[in-house]
């Protein structure tokens, strides 16, 4: 500290610079105009406009992903942190580091219940850390108290900060934040997975977490090689490394009837950053939690925890050999011609990805068929709907394109889903971010219409029909996108498909392909 005057936002910015934020995706209001004027006065983090606050949650999402470092949200009181709640529960299930700012009224404001007031702190629980800053004195403590649970307990962590925390005058501060320490791998549990995959070769390994890297990949090809256990992961993982010649690992099927099927001679469970595979929703009839019962369960590592260089001990101690832990580079499918199906879709984006793409996976029905085939593709990153709360694929894109401005970004997207955060692809432009926006325009909710089908309605009504078709009027993507300053481009056959997403991938800059199935 030193005798120099600021603020509390002044404190609150040069904190965040000391512990390497470098990024703020915001949609600020009245209350956070103090901390707009500190990222002018203490230069060097990047401010990201996102014209809706789940735009914002689901950039900092992202770029937690890639980055694997927390940037910031700015956020405007309650309203403002509602607004982006679907996209910060997406981010809480990837254990994505986020650190929000929210305004609020100033202290001896708050008593009069104007009409923006409301209760911060209960929106922020649940989903994650909150604290709310007393003064301007507190706010450099406080601030890197937030970054700190947010990189330590890779969670998201909301600081609330009361507008006269903000201007406030105060000596110049800044507190710092140490480097997070790395969680141990416990011997014991190695030692545990050991004696687990011996005794049983019908063993289940179920993958999660950093598990999904490029290291715990290879060392899960060792361990399948030495204890011949069957592997799964997530069905909706928050990274996954893919394709090249990283092990081909089947993903958990979406459906609780398919799930289950998959587990249904399973006896033992080696957990490696994955939690208890259940069903996602509960049906009549049918148990909620997939594994057999009496399925013996053994936790290699923790969602939070090491888990690839669990996975590397534990083949280790299997005496598994490290020339074992690559694949031969499996051959792309060529250009698809004709009709535009799903599977039409898959080989063309296989046929043509460049290596190392970030693939930002939110197609639900339409890219089951890439899902299944894109091992075959070059090298490339998948970022999933971890939490299920659509809408998260767009500004996702975004923050990953942020987080790795020389990597090429593709946004495999629903047409419904995508309507939920259309503001980003105005970000996209904006920010001119290297992104190829495909969307999957079969023009209705199909996995609600899947749903209601799994529910014994044969015949839908009039208004099951409504409320699950997009159409009447159809969605003109190539006019919306052109509209966000996006150039767009139609494709309704696999030929049309393929030229356009040739040209996307040669050029530099957001473009958007509507893929009509």
């Amino acid at each position: 500290m030193n005798g120099d005057l600021t603020n509390g936002a002044g404190n609150l910015i040069r904190t965040a610079l000391d512990a390497g934020i470098e990024v703020c995706f915001a949609n600020p209001g009245t209350t956070e105009m103090q901390l707009v004027d500190a990222l002018d006065a203490k230069p060097g983090i990047r401010a990201v406009l996102g014209l809706f606050e789940g735009v914002c949650a689901g950039a900092a999402d992202g770029y937690a992903r890639m980055a694997r470092k927390p940037a910031l949200t700015l956020l405007h009181l309650g309203p403002g942190l509602a607004n982006a709640l679907a996209n910060l529960h997406n981010a809480r299930r990837a254990r994505s580091p986020v650190v929000n700012l929210v305004g609020d009224h100033a202290t001896w404001h708050l008593p009069l219940d104007a009409p923006l007031t409301s209760d911060i702190e209960s929106l922020a629980r649940s989903v994650g850390w909150v604290h709310t800053v007393a003064s301007a004195k507190d706010v450099a403590r406080d601030t890197a108290a937030a970054i700190r649970a947010a990189r330590e307990h890779r969670q998201v962590a909301t600081l609330i900060v009361p507008q006269d925390s903000s201007w406030e005058p105060v000596p110049e501060a800044t507190e710092s934040v140490p480097p997070s320490a790395r969680p141990e791998v416990d011997a014991d549990r190695v030692s545990g997975a050991v004696d687990l995959l011996r005794s049983d070769p019908s063993a289940l390994l179920f993958l999660g977490g950093d598990a999904l890297s490029e290291p715990g990949l290879r060392a899960v090809a060792r361990v399948r090689d030495a204890t011949g256990c069957h592997v799964l992961h997530e069905t909706f993982p928050a990274r996954l490394e893919r394709g090249g010649s990283l092990p081909a690992i089947e993903r958990l099927p979406y459906f609780p009837e398919q799930a289950a099927a998959a587990l249904a001679s399973v006896r033992s469970v080696v957990l490696a950053g994955a939690r208890e595979p259940v069903s996602f929703f509960g049906y009549p009839g049918q148990p909620s939690r997939l594994l057999p019962e009496g399925a013996r369960v053994l936790a290699l590592a923790r969602p939070a925890a090491a888990a690839a260089a669990a996975l590397e001990a534990l083949a280790d101690a299997l005496d598994a050999p490290r020339a074992l832990a690559r694949e031969a580079t499996r051959p792309r499918p060529p250009r698809p011609a004709g009709p535009l199906t799903t599977e039409a879709l898959a080989r063309a984006l296989i046929a043509l990805q460049p290596e190392s793409a970030i693939v930002v996976d939110e197609s639900a029905t339409s890219g089951l068929a890439y899902a299944e085939l894109a091992w075959t593709a070059p090298p490339h990153t998948v970022l999933a709907l971890t939490g299920g709360a659509i809408g998260q694929g767009l500004p996702c894109a975004a923050g990953a394109a942020i987080a790795c401005p020389d990597r090429k970004v593709i946004a495999l997207h629903g047409d419904g889903g995508a309507m939920y955060t259309l503001q980003s692809l105005w970000t996209l432009a904006r920010e001119s971010l290297d992104v190829v926006v495909v969307i999957c325009a079969n023009r209705r909710y199909r996995i609600l219409q899947l749903e209601l089908a799994r529910a014994g309605v044969r015949g839908p009504g009039r208004n099951a029909r409504v409320l699950t078709e997009l159409s009447e009027p159809a969605l003109d993507w190539t006019a919306l996108a052109r509209g966000m300053g996006v150039p767009g481009v139609r494709a309704e056959t696999a030929d049309a498909l393929s030229d356009a997403l040739g040209r996307a991938f040669s050029q530099r800059g957001p473009c958007l392909i509507e893929a009509v199935l």
